[in-house]
């Protein structure tokens, strides 16, 4: 079965699920609403901008989460997810992920979004493999690092080909969905990659390589 690939932020939903989950603890108060939006908004332009650190930006992702108990921390989350993800979740998207489903493809979300943010949000789409910057877990509280590589970048084609290790599947026929010229190193690596509603980094490497660029918007 080919294996298809999706990015999840500004691919598969409007907008930034990490950024959005910034906000929604601001809006909470449950951080420092001033620290907090700073940094949040700081991140995500350099993000944008493709000059991320990613160590930082998880040290800073992964902060809340030392301050709450896990079953505190779902019940905030299963909130968030209510109020600012499922608004927007794109129908298109939708429609894509049931397109390959029904191909009988292989589905995986690849993102650097944290796996606590981002589980839920996978699973509205009824993917159940998600490789993410996985947060450490130790008695039953988040200690604030991250386990293994970091999902970014080109950190996305080592955590791909370590779970591809495991495997039987391999990237023949496979594609790979996303909106970001962070996301270059994966998208040259698979078969068919595609640029969604693409920042003008990603068109323009689209368009010199002939990828295909396709709107899950319009």
């Amino acid at each position: 079965m080919p294996l298809t690939i999706f990015d999840l932020d500004e691919t598969l939903i409007a907008a930034d699920s990490d950024h959005e989950w910034g906000q929604f603890l601001i809006d909470k108060g449950l951080v420092d609403a001033q620290k907090h939006k700073k940094k949040n908004d700081d991140f995500y332009e350099q993000y944008k901008a493709g000059e991320l650190d990613i160590d930082e930006y998880l040290q800073f992702s992964c902060s809340i989460l030392t301050q709450y108990s896990i079953e505190d921390l779902h019940g905030f989350r299963s909130e968030f997810v209510e109020q600012r993800i499922l608004p927007i979740i794109l129908d298109k998207a939708q429609d894509l992920v049931k397109k390959h489903r029904q191909l009988g493809d292989t589905l995986l979300v690849i993102t650097s979004t944290i796996e606590f943010v981002t589980r839920p949000i996978v699973d509205e789409f009824g993917i159940d493999i998600l490789i993410a910057p996985d947060p450490e877990i130790v008695s039953n509280r988040y200690t604030g690092r991250i386990v293994g590589v970091p999902s970014f970048a080109a950190g996305k084609v080592t955590r791909l080909e370590q779970w591809l290790a495991n495997r039987q599947d391999s990237l023949e026929g496979s594609s790979f969905y996303s909106d970001s010229h962070n996301d270059l190193p994966l998208l040259r690596l698979v078969d068919n990659p595609v640029a969604v509603d693409p920042d003008p980094i990603l068109r323009e490497k689209a368009e010199e390589n002939q990828w295909s660029i396709i709107s899950l918007r319009d």
